[in-house]
């Protein structure tokens, strides 16, 4: 469930002029403070987000990114072994090969 931080717009209470509280999202915004039931409102405020792995992780997890360099032209950068560095279209040869980190 996701934490919501709510301020108090009068006085605050024991638990702050700040405060957080789990709640669904579909559940409706307080209007009340759970513990005085002073008036409060939803504040706005950061969310948190995944770190992104790296390309050796990603690697590392059987993945292939191939990260665009030019018209017809991507970078390999979880190259493996004898992989080509770069695919180019129309080279066949130069495709990752998909058959060594496929499986069912």
């Amino acid at each position: 469930m996701p934490i919501y931080e709510y301020e108090h717009l009068n006085k605050s209470c024991s638990i702050g002029e700040i405060f957080e509280i789990k709640q669904s999202i579909k559940d409706e915004p307080l209007v009340n403070c759970p513990n005085c039931k002073e008036i409060v409102r939803k504040r706005i405020s950061r969310i948190s987000i995944a770190k992104s792995k790296s390309n050796a992780e990603l690697r590392d997890l059987g993945f292939t990114k191939l990260v665009k360099r030019d018209d017809g032209v991507y970078e390999n950068v979880t190259k493996r072994g004898s992989e080509s560095r770069y695919m180019e279209a129309g080279k066949p040869e130069t495709i990752p090969d998909f058959s060594k980190t496929i499986s069912d």
